[in-house]
């Protein structure tokens, strides 16, 4: 199977406004494609590949070398399937799915998949279900449950409750939900301007990112993802999280190297203020929780701005910011869920939804795409001066995969072979970062850290 991968990431490249001809600087060399009727591998190489390219570009911006970027695809691979190949000597890490969590037969002859790997989402979908929330449910209590609802009224009744979960569709079946529909004008990279600051032109550096600072607020994959991808080039990547909020360990070390972790709780004016003055002085605030809930704590986009002339917010949704769902909230496993994607894995096979994508495309891909877009949002910066939003969403990317179409018998092929492209790090091992660009090889500059080791201050 042969793909032109700069065909491929004109989409992405285009959608951030860059300029086309210059994708002929991108060169991708190796082979291999994760097993899946998508084409996976491709999604991976572009989105990485177009994120590669235009840190080079930024770093030409500002003096640096001529504009190039190499991309192994097998390389690329592997950075999607990254949180699977971490380990800590030598022992991987704890399975994250819980128990409750996974997919259920209903009452109308559908599927819903129900995300309780946080306690509070578990919680509510048993209070949808009207049982007593608590994490010793058996599991075969719960099929039993479902099976008394039809799937979108169990699904609306655990979103109301501030649970997560989605029922099955068909590719044909999103493509006609109003919020399938709403994804057809929103870019995959959808970059407005929010409002006028000055030319912010970045100095001569040795690395294409250095001196840039970003606030990731984030969890989980996609939003850590691109905040790692940042600090790989040379940016000062602060992750901050709540600790009254739950996570995953191992996620963190995977996606957490490279950068500084402090906490800081928004629920008090304290925290908040803490909050503020890091934002008066960091170029990309990336955020990655439910739409409207840092908004309502007084860091929306367009206050951020206004705190922070120049600065280039991030925004990384679900299930796009346009459309009936523009504020749900979702995972990569519930969005290949509700468009269509496990529906045409399972294809093969008939009835339960037995198989998902071979990665967290979504997440990763999206991660890379944000990525993309923090870069693309600096180099606005530097050369015309203004504030910058940036908007991309899971489902989106997922449109992108659909687009891109299938590969016959493609879950027949085999999984690429990974270790080339592992480093150790301690008793770390862990994906090095993929690509490079023109007289810089991306690196961490330090280890995963503990979460909120670190205080809430740029200084050093």
């Amino acid at each position: 199977m042969t793909t032109d991968i700069r065909e491929v990431t004109r989409e992405p490249w285009a959608s951030a406004g860059l300029d086309a001809a210059l994708l002929e600087a991108l060169d991708v060399t190796g082979e291999g494609n994760l097993p899946s009727v998508y084409r996976v591998t491709d999604l991976a190489t572009a989105s990485i590949g177009a994120a590669t390219l235009a840190a080079s570009l930024l770093w030409h911006d500002r003096g640096g070398p001529e504009l190039h970027a190499d991309l192994d695809r097998g390389h690329a691979a592997a950075a999607f399937l990254s949180e699977r190949l971490y380990t800590q000597a030598g022992e991987p890490p704890r399975e994250q799915w819980a128990p409750l969590s996974g997919d259920y037969a209903t009452a109308d002859g559908r599927w819903v998949r129900i995300h309780a790997n946080f306690d509070h989402h578990r919680d509510a979908a048993l209070a949808a279900l009207g049982m007593t929330p608590g994490p010793d449910t058996p599991r075969a209590a719960v099929e039993t449950a479902v099976a008394g609802f039809e799937a979108e009224q169990l699904v609306e009744g655990i979103m109301e409750r501030g649970g997560a979960a989605s029922a099955w569709r068909t590719p044909a079946e999103w493509a006609a939900h109003p919020q399938g529909e709403a994804l057809t004008s929103i870019p995959l990279v959808t970059i407005s301007s929010l409002g006028d600051a000055p030319v912010a032109e970045l100095p001569p550096a040795e690395a294409p990112l250095e001196g840039v600072r970003v606030l990731d607020l984030s969890r989980v994959l996609a939003g850590p993802v691109a905040g790692r991808f940042l600090a790989a080039y040379g940016a000062d990547v602060m992750r901050v999280s709540s600790p009254n909020l739950p996570t995953f360990e191992a996620l963190d070390r995977d996606t957490g190297v490279g950068k500084r972790s402090c906490f800081i709780d928004l629920d008090n004016e304290e925290g908040c203020e803490t909050l503020r003055s890091l934002v008066a002085e960091t170029d990309v605030f990336i955020q990655a929780y439910r739409p409207g809930s840092l908004g309502a704590r007084g860091f929306s986009a367009n206050e951020l701005a206004e705190a922070r002339p120049g600065i280039v917010v991030v925004e990384l949704s679900a299930y796009g910011h346009a459309g009936p769902w523009a504020e749900r909230r979702g995972f990569d496993s519930l969005v290949q869920m509700a468009s269509g994607i496990v529906a045409t894995e399972t294809a093969e096979d008939g009835g339960a939804p037995t198989r998902s994508l071979p990665a967290q495309a979504l997440d990763h891909g999206t991660g890379y795409l944000a990525a993309l877009g923090a870069i693309a949002g600096l180099h606005r910066r530097h050369t015309q001066g203004g504030s910058w939003r940036v908007q991309v969403a899971l489902a989106r990317t997922g449109k992108w995969l659909e687009d891109l179409g299938h590969v016959e018998r493609g879950q027949e092929l085999v999984l690429p072979d990974s270790s080339p492209y592992l480093t150790l790090s301690g008793d770390v091992t862990h994906v090095a970062p993929p690509g490079r660009v023109q007289g810089y090889v991306p690196r961490w500059s330090r280890p995963a850290p503990v979460m909120g080791e670190h205080a809430p201050t740029w200084e050093i």
